[in-house]
């Protein structure tokens, strides 16, 4: 039309110009915006290729004081990395103080918080110190350090302000300043001691992982044997756990300690040994074992120690996949015999036991019922657990469920801290500030009201993270808001009305931890072993070599230092059995081969064996005969009698048998306890019956008299020729007859004796040490 339009020579209207001029402004003004924006779009893209502003790295690895007062001088030092590509030119550090936070949530976020945000960081502090660097090429690095009196931060009122050092400059590529890089902590100040100060307390873990094996010496003294020598690299100076011990002797924190960590130092401490393949040698680090003992007694004097049951059993594995095992919980329970008398005895001083502590703190029903089922009536659970839905942190204690319970729930904040990688110097300079905000955070919640803050960190910290919970403690000495006080004491602070009482449900369990959880496996196993060993202590003549290491060995079979570790806990389990085992066979049959039985009646040995170092009672011996009308056994198909064996030596049991008829008759020898329960594998053989008939004792009769018969004659005749040949000789000569008399008669012969044949003797009654292996073949039984 608009081509018609200009043939005909004529324009548009003047209405239709004003609508299409509007018509185009319309639809052309997001056109031009796009436009105007598209420079934007590269910035946006170059915070993720490095030319943003996380192209730098800014790491800090000290900040001094951790919490300053007036008069102090902050001093942060760290180190600034080029991750880009491009060279950065014209680089300036700074200082960046502010905004004041007013919650523990707005921590929390600014925490995540990576790159720079022009919205939320605030402005470079003015005229204080910065740093220059007027090159830094791609994958270098540049230390710094900067120092501003805190009368120049503009802290204007008490509280945690968000503290950023960040580092502006160009790029190749970009030639204007820009921030390239930031990292942000916090400074938390509160110069004067608040009114109502927060009572917190700090657990300090002693766990480590299960050592020993049910494995002992065969002196008196039943050396333990370890599995490996590992523990003694974290009890040297400098290890994991001496590290524990020289920090948290000098901090006010309640001692945590899984007995049996005591017990295997205080036995590596009286001489051990270690396996080596097939093997054991002596352990050699009892100087090392007694010097940390030493040093834990004199560290523990004055503060409260909590005893967890013997060997830290995974409390919500049992609860989840252990409990329909049976026997099962009554592991926990002697566990938890044992722990306050282990701690008391190697450190002289007094434990509680009152206290159940599930991993990571997770409950639900099933947790809290195993966990107070040996005596336990606290447990410590956590806030992200147990959770309240309040807009401050309540104080820890409070009753759970029924109210039978008491529930001491650790802040979950808190307690986590320091679960990650503290080797690095930034990221334990950055976990303590948290820390040490979140902690005054706390406290100006609510000013007016005192509240008790538990924390439970990670079971097992390493030696970085240890050292970082240290500094974290030393930073809150000042006690300006924060009073350190103990596990018991906070158990019975009265609990806040508002906090949560309920037991999360089984659903609401983290699935991350139940995935980590012992299998239903592993349960099964313990009672494998444990109805073996009950089977093997009834026939010892001293069942507590065997019953103590063995028991010591289940429980930990059930530590929860096996998490995560499903093939190292299934080898440990399958040690144990396999050694019960062993022991087990020690008392056994000797093979025999099989028997021919010669007449009517014999006495059938069946030899018992003992390899054990100690004698063997309480047992009994039952021989079947498997057809009684052929081979009787006083009478009947079978007959038992007792046995009782030394160390080291083997019995005989003597069986007086009746035959009937003769042939084959199977026979089985199998060892008895007294109350029925048949122990170790059944003995197999086999005895001929050859009983001798009245015709064949006639025939031997009639060979014998005419043995007899014969012999007479022989003997008449030869005295009558001894008679001849003396009268001859007396015709000879008459002095001879008077010398010599009528004759005498030569001796005679010895007669063979007419005893029946002699049988290969029994054994004695206590041969000694001897050989297991089967009897020859051919073998006769006694008459």
């Amino acid at each position: 039309m608009a081509e018609a339009a200009d043939i005909q020579g004529t324009g548009p209207s003047p209405a239709r110009r004003w609508l299409r001029r509007t018509i185009t402004v319309a639809f052309g003004a997001p056109l031009l915006a796009g436009l105007l924006q598209a420079p934007v779009a590269p910035s946006a893209a170059a915070a993720e290729d490095g030319t943003g502003s996380r192209t730098v790295d800014v790491s800090l690895d000290t900040l001094a004081p951790s919490a300053p007062v007036e008069g102090d001088t902050v001093t942060v030092t760290g180190t600034v990395t080029n991750r880009g590509k491009k060279t950065v030119t014209d680089a300036t550090v700074n200082l960046r103080v502010g905004p004041r936070m007013t919650s523990r949530s707005e921590i929390e976020q600014v925490t995540g918080r990576t790159g720079f945000r022009n919205d939320s960081d605030p402005a470079p502090l003015d005229d204080a110190p910065t740093v220059k660097i007027p090159r830094l090429g791609a994958g270098l690095s540049a230390d710094f350090s900067l120092s501003v009196p805190v009368s120049e931060l503009g802290l204007d009122e008490d509280g945690v302000y968000q503290l950023g050092v960040s580092l502006t400059g160009q790029t190749s590529d970009r030639q204007y300043d820009r921030v390239l890089g930031i990292e942000r902590t916090f400074l938390p100040y509160q110069p004067e001691a608040t009114e109502k100060k927060t009572q917190l307390t700090y657990l300090w873990p002693l766990i480590s992982s299960a050592h020993v094996s049910a494995q002992t010496a065969t002196d008196d003294q039943q050396t333990p044997v370890f599995e490996d020598d590992d523990l003694a690299a974290e009890l040297r100076p400098g290890g994991r756990l001496d590290q524990l011990v020289s920090l948290g002797k000098d901090l006010p924190v309640t001692w945590v300690v899984d007995p049996d960590l005591l017990a295997s130092v205080d036995a590596m401490a009286n001489g051990y040994r270690v396996k080596d393949g097939d093997l054991d040698v002596p352990g050699r680090n009892q100087a090392v074992a007694e010097r940390w003992l030493d040093a834990l007694e004199k560290a523990v004097q004055g503060h409260k120690v909590v005893a967890l049951p013997f060997a830290d059993p995974d409390l919500a594995s049992l609860a989840h996949r252990g409990k329909d095992v049976p026997g099962s919980l009554g592991h926990l329970q002697s566990a938890t015999a044992l722990a306050g008398m282990t701690v008391e005895t190697v450190l002289h001083v007094p434990a509680s036991t009152d206290f159940a502590w599930p991993a990571d703190g997770a409950v639900d029903p099933s947790i809290v019922a195993v966990a107070t089922s040996a005596g336990a009536d606290k447990v410590i659970a956590r806030s992200d657990s147990v959770r309240d839905d309040l807009p401050y942190t309540p104080t820890a204690a409070r009753p759970l469920g029924n109210g039978s319970t008491t529930a001491v729930v650790s802040d979950a904040l808190l307690s986590a801290a320091f679960e990650g990688d503290m080797v690095r110097a930034e990221n334990s300079t950055l976990a303590v500030q948290e820390f040490l905000a979140q902690s005054l955070a706390v406290t100006l919640e609510q000013p007016e009201d005192q509240r008790s803050v538990v924390v439970a960190p990670q079971r097992m910290p390493s030696v970085a993270q240890a050292q970082a919970m240290a500094t974290a403690l030393e930073g809150l000495s000042g006690r300006r808001w924060t009073q350190p006080t103990d596990l018991l004491a906070a158990a019975v602070v009265k609990p806040d009305p508002d906090a949560s009482t309920q037991v999360p449900s089984s659903s609401r369990y983290p699935k991350k931890l139940r995935d980590r959880e012992l299998p239903v496996q592993a349960f099964r196993d313990m009672k494998t072993t444990r109805d073996e060993l009950d089977d093997f202590k009834v026939i010892l003549t001293q069942p507590e070599r065997v019953v103590t290491p063995f028991g010591n060995a289940i429980n930990r079979e059930m530590s929860t230092s096996w998490r995560g570790e499903a093939r190292a806990a299934a080898i440990y389990r399958n040690d144990v059995l396999d050694y019960l085992q062993t022991l087990t066979k020690g008392v056994q049959l000797v093979d025999k081969s099989d028997l021919t039985l010669s007449g009517r009646s014999a006495t059938i040995p069946v030899t018992v064996q003992n390899k054990l170092l100690q004698g063997v009672d309480h047992l009994k011996l039952r021989l079947t005969s498997a057809n009684k009308n052929r081979l009787e056994l006083n009478g009947e198909r079978y007959t038992e009698l007792p046995v009782k064996v030394g160390g080291g030596h083997s019995q005989s049991v003597k069986f007086t048998a009746s035959a009937n008829v003769n042939g084959q008759v199977p026979m089985t020898a199998q060892l008895y306890t007294e109350d029925g329960t048949p122990y170790g594998q059944p003995m197999n053989f086999t005895v001929k019956v050859s009983e001798i008939t009245a015709t064949v004792m006639l025939v031997i009769a009639g060979g014998v008299l005419l043995l007899v018969l014969a012999g007479v004659r022989m003997y008449s005749q030869r005295k009558r020729v001894a008679a001849r040949n003396a009268e001859a000789e007396a015709a000879e000569t008459a002095e001879d007859d008077t010398a010599s008399g009528p004759g005498t008669e030569a001796p005679a012969e010895e007669e063979p004796d007419g005893d029946e044949p002699v049988q290969p003797s029994d054994p004695t009654a206590d041969t000694g040490p001897e050989s297991g292996d089967p009897s020859g073949p051919g073998e006769k039984v006694d008459r």
